[in-house]
């Protein structure tokens, strides 16, 4: 029996539901928190050492690149959150069928992304 598979998978040409991606990107935020984490007991330690530890820490968060990590920290922790609330109602029996899955997914990634920017503005 010839069995007629493709040789090479085109990954490019895949295309994700909107409920995939909500759930690869609640797996990859908490991922994300997890190193956040790691920097932040590390500010921690360092701030609570001596006073030159606390202005090095401080200096470092009014950078960019500290702003940088509080904003994609905070980015992360609400993607996190608002996935967590869609999986918890789709555990409670809604918006399992496809349409209203896709949807409110696709609204979970639309909010994030608004606030997102609202945090981003808020805290730069």
């Amino acid at each position: 029996m010839k069995k007629q598979r493709p040789v090479n998978l085109e990954l490019n040409t895949i295309k994700f539901p909107p409920s995939a991606v909500s759930s690869i990107l609640h797996r990859i935020t908490g991922v994300a928190m997890f190193f956040a984490l790691l920097f932040v007991i590390w500010a921690w330690a360092v701030s609570l050492t001596s006073a030159e530890g606390f202005a090095s820490v401080q200096a470092m968060m009014d950078g960019i690149v500290g702003k940088l990590i509080a904003i994609g920290t905070a980015s992360a922790l609400t993607y996190h959150i608002l996935g967590g609330i869609r999986h918890g109602i789709m555990d409670m029996g809604y918006w399992e069928e496809l349409e209203s899955g896709n949807l409110s997914a696709n609204v979970i990634i639309g909010l994030w992304i608004v606030l997102t920017i609202v945090l981003g503005v808020a805290l730069w």
